[in-house]
């Protein structure tokens, strides 16, 4: 292909070698975290349900595989592209969101279905919603700035159209996934310059349909009430956060050693997805829980700082869609390691790179590649526009 297209095509097709390596070294560190504390999580686990102490690792380096390779694939992809699609791309996660609700077609696992089977492979339709709806008000944020930033009318209609979406997700149910897209929604038209007022408004609209949502479900109305004090009921609605807090106790500050925790071993409920954090904490102490903590931080940063540096170059696509990307992932890290330590109702979601599960791996590596591509393509344009700027931007 390269020999027919004009070289400024090829450079739009070819990303820049040089990217963002400590981004790249964080994320490759936090998976291979995952894989280990997977491993050490679900082998009690695996070996009383399957027999085999290593079904559940086997799957998750399957679904790591996937996962690497649909991010290394997402790198390939210029980011212009992801802007064409983006409407078709957001009709694809509303049909699949739909095709999830249909009788006999999606299934159902603990009072949820959330899922397309696939063959051996489980597609969660609400995961790829995430992403789909950031690339789609990324767009639409690049198409009407003067309708965003003037009337009310300009930032209601996507918020309109993800409350649909998200009415298909609380359908499954879905709530946690459903929460942390809004959010992330809401942070985007804020950083697209909705006016303060309206956006006071309107993130005080969701705030209380969130709130109506938890109160007119009475398993929600009870975790509520439980994390405030979890060992009030500690055998029934308090159950998991209160083994979780054992977990986080018994490791203190190094950890009891890595595959010698106890609460894992049928005390604490999903150790190797929603609550892999707590295995964390008791097998490597505080200091393995600040490490990821510090390792979130810095993706979300270092996807803030490639997103101000595109808004710079008037990229303001790729900005938004790096922005968005920062957002969500550091939005759900921070709600799932709030769950396990307490300061947040608990909720079913997962810890990106680290848990257990096909889906958001798939989806978190996705988001990356993304990320990784606006950030090669502003090294290259930095570069094009003299050696002075691209040296100043590189040490950037």
């Amino acid at each position: 292909m390269s020999a027919v297209l004009p070289l400024s095509r090829r450079r739009q097709v070819r990303p820049d070698l040089a990217l963002d390596y400590g981004l790249l070294a964080c994320v490759l560190g936090l998976l291979g975290l995952g894989l280990v504390m997977v491993a050490s999580a679900s082998m009690p686990l695996s070996e009383r349900i399957y027999h085999d102490p290593f079904h559940f690792l086997v799957r998750h380096v399957i679904a790591l595989s996937l996962a690497l390779s649909a991010g290394f694939a997402a790198y390939w992809v210029p980011t212009v592209w992801w802007q064409r699609a983006r409407t078709a791309l957001l009709a694809l996660g509303v049909v699949l969101l739909i095709l999830v609700l249909i009788p006999g077609l999606g299934y159902t696992a603990n009072g949820a279905t959330r899922w397309i089977p696939l063959g051996p492979f489980k597609l969660q339709s609400s995961e790829f919603m995430k992403l789909f709806a950031i690339i789609y008000v990324s767009g639409y944020l690049v198409r009407h700035r003067e309708a965003v930033t003037g009337s009310v009318a300009g930032f209601l209609r996507p918020m309109v159209l993800m409350g649909l979406v998200s009415a298909l997700i609380m359908a499954e149910p879905d709530f946690g996934t459903m929460a942390v897209m809004m959010a992330t929604v809401l942070g985007l038209l804020f950083l697209g310059g909705v006016q303060a007022r309206h956006f006071i408004v309107l993130a005080t609209l969701v705030t209380l349909a969130l709130a109506a949502l938890i109160a007119i479900e009475p398993y929600r109305v009870e975790r509520v009430l439980s994390f405030l004090n979890p060992f009030e009921d500690a055998f029934d609605t308090g159950y998991q956060l209160s083994q979780a807090l054992i977990a986080f106790g018994r490791g203190e500050w190094f950890g009891v050693g890595l595959g010698n925790g106890i609460q894992k071993q049928f005390f604490l409920p999903e150790p190797h997805t929603d609550f892999i954090a707590a295995v964390v904490g008791e097998e490597l102490g505080l200091v393995g829980v600040l490490a990821i903590v510090a390792a979130f931080a810095f993706i979300t940063w270092r996807a803030f700082v490639i997103g101000a540096r595109a808004f710079a170059d008037e990229q303001r696509f790729a900005a938004f869609l790096a922005y968005g990307i920062g957002l969500s992932l550091g939005l759900q890290a921070f709600v799932n390691l709030g769950v396990n330590i307490g300061v947040l109702p608990t909720k079913g979601l997962t810890l990106p790179f680290l848990s257990y599960g096909s889906n958001s791996l798939i989806v978190a590596c996705l988001a990356i590649g993304v990320l990784l591509r606006i950030d090669s393509d502003q090294r290259r344009r930095a570069r094009e526009a003299g050696p002075e700027k691209g040296l100043r931007w590189v040490r950037a």
